[in-house]
């Protein structure tokens, strides 16, 4: 690419004039952010009837509505709503928890796991909406719970007392925070950030956070669910811990990644990683067995041909069968999922169903279906339908949609921004697959581009991360591409930055052979694994006119950062990147990160990071928005991954004005933008001044 800004700055007037809104926006961010996810099925005991949980996210409040719902298994009829969910609980990263809900055994309620007011606490609902109320109103909050098999005696943990975690906390604060291995350095340091739903002072537990206290053992209760009455219980009273991988661990018997149990007859399905992993992180392979009972030392495993060579990435067993069904996550079709049926006594695989996106969750693939012998309950979605319910029967392999609360936005982008799955080869033959959205086009050019790498499963409104919104880019005259990594994670850092940027370079001539984009006009952005490889193409290519991340990558003060932690930090810097201190691997350093390959950063890069990680990119940059070639955004109270509705509809917006700036030379009217596209102006002629400056100076 011969000097992109010189090109911008003489094509801005006309990419301004006619990049303008042409039309009504129809596939606006903020109705991306605004999409009802479903999640959590769960069949009554009696097979008619299926629970689940709607969370909304609400600009307006800044909050999500989490909403549960029971509906018929055989449809007809829209679901019954019978209670508030209360607040989304999250892992540390930001990441949304399944927090499915137990049926009583007579199927008139149904028991979930709730933070309301502040407390965490065991909730139930009358199934026919007349009411949910706490069964649990314990001064500690609650971790788990599991329902007797009567259904009359719910038995719960907790740690310690929400006034016990207080005290703590605030007598670390007068005393001062002594500074150890377990302080999260990339936050604050008293109450800091959002942690299972509300503020928490945090400690590192490896590269997770959990709350002060998390330490202190369950305790274990048990609650009469009529009267209320509540007892402690013996350590015989406990529940039953569920066989874990350890307790495998036997010659004969292969150490499972993945296991389900049937409780019925004790049977064990398990998912081994097999094949080559020499400088992988995980074996490429999948092996599907069933171990008759623990302690037993034979495995059968499944040698039909249909569950060979197959990426297999979920199990279960259908109830009241001798039939696993088992999940396969293609990576020739985009991550497509597929489910198949084996018969552990016969050995015989039947397909149930193929779909063209995820039947697991409308993001993740591991979310687990609602199950009763005749029938699954899924929830689907596809790079561009947002998620609904269906039911599937395991029979016919019949797809029925129970509940669709975003119809309108399907059929939406259906009309205007529908997408389609890319495949491709890089020079050395490797294959790739991505989720393309063409742009509306607005006259005879070529559109520009925009790229984001990782993982594209589900429906896709910002990619891992959520952050860059793909239907509006395309509504808005850029095209945009989820590009899919590689399945097997190589260690060697260079070699996975590699893979990923052979990626990018191959699709975008693979694009602009045909003229579906315009080569010159390409931006890149990436959260997390995608920042690093959005960095690694801005140094190492001149492919990219601009770049967005909203995580930081490796820069030396890591290690002063995290070095309190030193043993378990260091391995794992050793194991993925092959890093120690900059002073034990200076050249791997250099070669790695952007601090040390800031002249090679021909791009400007919008910055959008969490508050609890923002520090660990300050070493590049400052250095970045003092040349004018960086922005940086922080928002606060956030982890690894963003999740406040306001924050995210932010950096949504800010993303699309970015591209648009950069790639069409459009700045929105907007007056409360000026103050950004005067910093962006004055970039673009730093830019320029620089790409026009003689070799050498």
């Amino acid at each position: 690419m011969t000097n992109p800004i010189e090109k911008m700055l003489a094509l801005g007037a006309l990419l301004a004039a006619c990049a303008g809104p042409l039309h009504a926006e129809t596939v606006s961010a903020r109705r991306l952010l605004e999409v009802a996810d479903l999640a959590d099925p769960v069949v009554s005991p009696d097979g008619r009837r299926v629970a689940f949980r709607l969370e909304q996210a609400s600009v307006e409040r800044n909050t999500y509505d989490t909403i549960w719902y029971v509906q018929d298994m055989e449809g007809g009829a829209p679901p019954r709503r019978v209670s508030d969910g209360g607040v989304p609980l999250r892992d540390s990263a930001g990441v949304s928890l399944p927090t499915p809900a137990v049926w009583s055994p007579d199927g008139r309620w149904i028991y979930y796991h709730a933070l309301m007011e502040g407390k965490h606490a065991v909730w139930r609902a009358a199934v026919d909406g007349s009411g949910a109320a706490s069964v649990t109103s314990d001064p500690a909050d609650v971790r788990a719970f599991s329902l007797s098999a009567d259904g009359r005696t719910l038995r719960y943990s907790v740690g310690a007392t929400r006034e016990e975690v207080l005290e703590a906390e605030l007598a670390e604060y007068d005393r001062g925070i002594h500074i150890d291995g377990t302080i999260f350095t990339g936050a604050g340091l008293f109450r800091s950030s959002q942690f299972m739903g509300k503020p928490a002072t945090q400690r590192a537990v490896g590269w997770v956070t959990a709350g002060l206290l998390a330490e202190v053992p369950d305790r274990w209760k048990a609650v009469d669910v009529e009267d209320g009455r509540v007892r402690d219980l013996a350590p015989s009273q406990v529940p039953s811990r569920l066989p874990t991988v350890s307790d495998l661990a036997q010659p004969g018997v292969p150490e499972p990644w993945v296991m389900s149990i049937d409780h019925a007859t004790g049977r064990i399905a398990l998912l081994t990683r097999t094949g080559d992993g020499a400088g992988l992180l995980e074996k490429p392979d999948v092996q599907l067995a069933m171990l008759p009972k623990v302690g037993a030392s034979q495995a059968v495993e499944c040698q039909a041909e249909l569950c060979t060579g197959r990426a297999i990435s979920g199990i279960r067993w259908r109830p009241n069968s001798d039939e696993v069904l088992f999940t396969v996550s293609d990576p020739h079709e985009g991550q497509a999922q597929s489910f198949f049926l084996w018969n552990v006594r016969t050995g015989a695989v039947r397909p149930v169903v193929q779909a063209a996106g995820l039947l697991s969750g409308s993001r993740e693939r591991h979310r687990a279906c609602g199950a009763s012998a005749e029938a699954l309950v899924c929830v689907a979605a596809e790079a561009d339908r947002p998620p609904r319910l269906e039911r599937i029967d395991l029979i016919t392999g019949g797809r029925q949609v129970l509940f669709d609360p975003n119809a309108a936005l399907a059929l939406d982008m259906a009309k205007t921004t529908p997408a389609r799955l890319l495949r491709w080869t890089d020079a050395q033959g490797r294959e790739f697959t991505g989720q393309f959205f063409p742009a509306r086009r607005t006259g005879h050019a070529p559109p520009p581009l925009f790229v984001n790498y990782y993982d594209c499963r589900g429906f896709l409104r910002g990619g891992v991360g959520d952050e860059w919104p793909f239907a509006s880019m395309a509504e808005h005259g850029i095209s945009a591409l989820c590009i899919n990594r590689v399945p097997s994670y190589h260690l060697d850092a260079v070699e996975r930055y590699g893979q990923g940027l052979s990626a990018v370079q191959s699709v975008i001539d693979f694009l602009a052979s045909s003229g579906d984009i315009d080569r010159t006009r390409v931006g890149m952005g990436g959260h997390s694994f995608g920042s690093e490889i959005t960095f690694w193409t801005a140094m190492q290519a001149d492919l990219i006119v601009a770049g967005s991340v909203s995580s930081p990558v490796m820069a030396p003060n890591y290690p002063l950062f995290f070095g309190l932690e030193r043993e378990a930090f260091f391995q794992n810097l050793k194991q993925n990147w092959q890093l120690g201190t900059p002073d034990e691997t200076p050249d791997k350093w250099r070669a790695l990160s952007p601090v040390f390959q800031l002249h090679k950063i021909r791009a400007p890069i919008l910055m959008q990071t969490p508050e609890q990680e923002y520090i660990f990119s300050l070493e590049y940059a400052f250095p970045l928005i003092r040349e004018h070639r960086g922005d940086l955004y922080v928002f606060p109270d956030e982890p690894h991954q963003k999740f406040q509705p306001r924050h995210k509809l932010a950096a949504y917006e800010r993303n699309l004005d970015w591209f648009r700036f950069w790639l069409q030379g459009y700045e929105a009217p907007s007056p409360s933008k000026r103050a950004q596209y005067a910093r962006w102006r004055e970039m673009r002629h730093a830019l320029s001044k620089a790409d026009a400056a003689p070799e050498g100076h």
